[in-house]
C-alpha cells in the first residue's frame, strides 16, 4: 500500500479516490465473470461453440474495461470534459454512419464493424452526452447570459433523433430520463416540467403507434398473449431457484433462455444462487446510485454535481430496466445489466462512465485546485 508521504501519481490517486465506489465496481465486475460461466455455457453449446466461448470473451472484454475505468479515474474535471467532448463528436458521427453501413439485427441498425470489432456507438455516446450537458447546465447557472440550457436542449434533440432513427427506443428512454433529472437539478422551471412531461407522454404514445414491435411488447406485457417465452422463462428461473438457488451449474431453466448470458443473466443468478443473490446484486446497484447522489449533492461545484448525478442515474435506470424485465415487471427490452451482462461495447462504455465518476469524486489535497474551461475552480477538500 502506498505511503501518505509518497507523492507519485499512483499514490496520490490511491489516497484521493473513493474506494467505496471502486470496491462496488470491482465487485460487479467479479460477479460478471462468475455469472458468465454460469449463464453462457448452454448458449454456446446450443449454437455450436466451445462451452466457455462467451465466458472467455467476457474476461477478455473485462481487461480493457478495467484499464479504461482506472485510466479515466486519473483525470481531473477539465480533462474529463475534454474527453467527453471528443467522445461526443466522434460518436455523433458514428451514429450517422451506422444508419447507412451499420449491421442490421432484428430490423435495427445499432452496430458498426471496425477492424473486426462490433461497436455500438450509442453506448459510448451516453456518458459523453451526460458530461457535456452537465457542463452546459453549469455554465448557464454560473453565467445566465450563456444559453447553456438551450444548447443542451438542441443536443438532446440531435441525440434522440439519431437514436429513434436506428431505432433504439430503450436508449432513447434512458437518455431522456437522465437528461430530465439533470435539467430538474439545474433548476428547471415548472412550466418546462409540464411541457417536457407532456412531450414524453406524446412520444410514448407515438412510439406505440408508429413502431409495431413496441406495440407488440407492451401488448404482450399487459395481456400475457403472444410470444412471451423468454420473459416467462426468466421469471420461472428465479422462481425455480428459490431463496438459496439450485447450485452453481445446476440450473435447468437457464438452458432454454436464448439470451441467458446477456439480457437475462440476472434470472440465471436467481436460479443458481437464489433470491438472496438477486438482493445482493440489487443492493450493490442501489449503493452506487445512492452514494453517487449523496456525494453529488454535497458538491459546491455545479458541473461536478450535475455530472456525477447524471452518470449514476443512467447507470441506475439501465440496471432497473434490465432487472425489471427479468422479473416480468416491465415490457421486454434488450438492455444489458451493467458490468454483468455479456457485451464488449456495453462493458467498456460503462467502465469509462464509472471511471468518470471516480475521477469527479476524488478528494483533492488543499493545494490542488481543478479549474474548468472558464477558469472557475472546483472546491478543494483536504486529503484524509
Amino acid at each position: 500500500m502506498a505511503s501518505r508521504l509518497d507523492r507519485s501519481p499512483v499514490a496520490n490517486w490511491w489516497w484521493t479516490v473513493d474506494r467505496w465506489f471502486l470496491g462496488a465496481f470491482l465487485s460487479l465486475m467479479g460477479l460478471g465473470i462468475v455469472l458468465s460461466f454460469a449463464a453462457s455455457t448452454a448458449v454456446a453449446e446450443r449454437i455450436g461453440l466451445d462451452s466457455f466461448h462467451f465466458a472467455t470473451r467476457q474476461i477478455v472484454f473485462m481487461i480493457p474495461a478495467l484499464a479504461a475505468m482506472l485510466g479515466v479515474s486519473f483525470l481531473d474535471a477539465r480533462q474529463v470534459r475534454r474527453l467527453a467532448l471528443v467522445m461526443l463528436c466522434v460518436m455523433l458521427v458514428m451514429m450517422v454512419v451506422v444508419l447507412y453501413v451499420g449491421v442490421e439485427v432484428k430490423g435495427a441498425r445499432r452496430w458498426v464493424s471496425l477492424f473486426g470489432l462490433s461497436i455500438q456507438p450509442s453506448e459510448f455516446l451516453k456518458p459523453a452526452f451526460v458530461i457535456v450537458c452537465a457542463w452546459l447546465f453549469s455554465e448557464h447557472a454560473r453565467q445566465p447570459e450563456i444559453p447553456g440550457n438551450l444548447f443542451a436542449i438542441v443536443l438532446l434533440g440531435i441525440v434522440v433523433a439519431l437514436l429513434v432513427a436506428q431505432p433504439d427506443l430503450g436508449q432513447t428512454m434512458l437518455v431522456l430520463g437522465t437528461w430530465g433529472v439533470m435539467f430538474f437539478m439545474a433548476g428547471m422551471p415548472w412550466l418546462w416540467i409540464i411541457v417536457i412531461g407532456g412531450l414524453a407522454v406524446a412520444g410514448a404514445f407515438g412510439a406505440y403507434t408508429v413502431f409495431p414491435h413496441v406495440a407488440g411488447r407492451i401488448d404482450r406485457f399487459l395481456t400475457g398473449e403472444g410470444d412471451t417465452f423468454q420473459v416467462d422463462m426468466g421469471r420461472d428461473a428465479v422462481v425455480h431457484g428459490g431463496w438459496f438457488g439450485v447450485g452453481p451449474g445446476e440450473g435447468t431453466v437457464k438452458r432454454v433462455i436464448p439470451d441467458s448470458h446477456a439480457d437475462f443473466v440476472f434470472a440465471v443468478a436467481g436460479e443458481e444462487f437464489g433470491i438472496i443473490m438477486c438482493f445482493a446484486i440489487m443492493t450493490i446497484f442501489a449503493f452506487i446510485v445512492l452514494r453517487g447522489l449523496h456525494t453529488a449533492l454535497r458538491e459546491h461545484d455545479s458541473f461536478t454535481r450535475y455530472a456525477v448525478s447524471g452518470l449514476v442515474v443512467v447507470f441506475g435506470f439501465q440496471s432497473i430496466i434490465n432487472m425489471g424485465v427479468n422479473l416480468q415487471l416491465m415490457p421486454a427490452k434488450g438492455m444489458t445489466l451493467p458490468f454483468i451482462s455479456y457485451g464488449g461495447s456495453s462493458m467498456i462504455a460503462i467502465a469509462i462512465s464509472m471511471g468518470m465518476v471516480l475521477a469527479l469524486t476524488r478528494k483533492w489535497p488543499e493545494k490542488r485546485m481543478q479549474t474548468g474551461f472558464t477558469g472557475m475552480s472546483r472546491h478543494a477538500v483536504p486529503a484524509e
